[in-house]
């Protein structure tokens, strides 16, 4: 079966990395220590996020906002609102992104769905096994850590990510064509009490399947 619009469905996937924290315990100025400590010490949470698509050339911007959820390691919820109404779901074994609006489901195995991505770096990955970190010059406000995939064949090209004193307050995603996706986030609640079945995703019913 072939997609039926495989720009909406895809879009998501590689934007499901954005899990934003309060980090706790960390001063100030090193972004870079401060992503391990969101990665070693902040075990579940939920929040707001504006996304915001832009071209290579800068030209074209594409907007959405919706809510998220997640409880290491591995399982993550994201709901998008506007303008499509998305959900992404992964929970622990499978990444599950349903299209609303087409009532198509595209499912992917967890491994595969992420690999050296924000996804994994930020819900249970290895930080420093498959990112190379490093600090770059406050802007805008915010403390900036780098982190570049050492695999040099996946999807995404380079992560930043800003603090604003302790908290994670922005995310910038560069894939390799060049696009650039911006995660701002809001209303975050570190260690709240999220249960395990919000996690799980079942394909409504009539709803196309793709595995890939």
């Amino acid at each position: 079966m072939t997609l039926k619009n495989p720009r909406r469905s895809l879009l998501a996937f590689p934007m499901a990395a954005a899990l934003a924290a309060v980090v706790p315990g960390v001063a100030h100025a090193d972004a870079a220590d401060a992503l391990r400590n969101f990665v070693k010490d902040v075990q579940s949470g939920r929040g707001a996020f504006t996304q915001t698509v832009t071209s290579p050339d800068g030209a074209k911007k594409k907007s959405s906002t919706g809510s998220f959820e997640f409880l290491r390691p591995n399982r993550f919820r994201f709901d998008y609102a506007k303008p499509y109404e998305q959900q992404i779901v992964a929970d622990g074994q499978k990444v599950w992104l349903f299209d609303v609006d087409l009532n198509q489901v595209t499912v992917r195995p967890y491994d595969q769905a992420l690999g050296a991505t924000p996804a994994a770096l930020l819900a249970g990955g290895n930080l420093d096994r498959d990112f190379t970190l490093s600090n770059e010059a406050d802007a805008g406000g915010l403390q900036w850590a780098r982190a570049l995939p050492k695999a040099k064949e996946g999807s995404i090209r380079s992560v930043r990510v800003g603090f604003r004193g302790r908290e994670l307050a922005a995310f910038e995603i560069t894939d390799a064509f060049g696009q650039t996706s911006r995660l701002e986030f809001a209303r975050f609640e570190p260690g709240a009490a999220i249960p395990a079945a919000r996690f799980k995703f079942n394909p409504p019913a009539g709803a196309d399947v793709l595995n890939q």
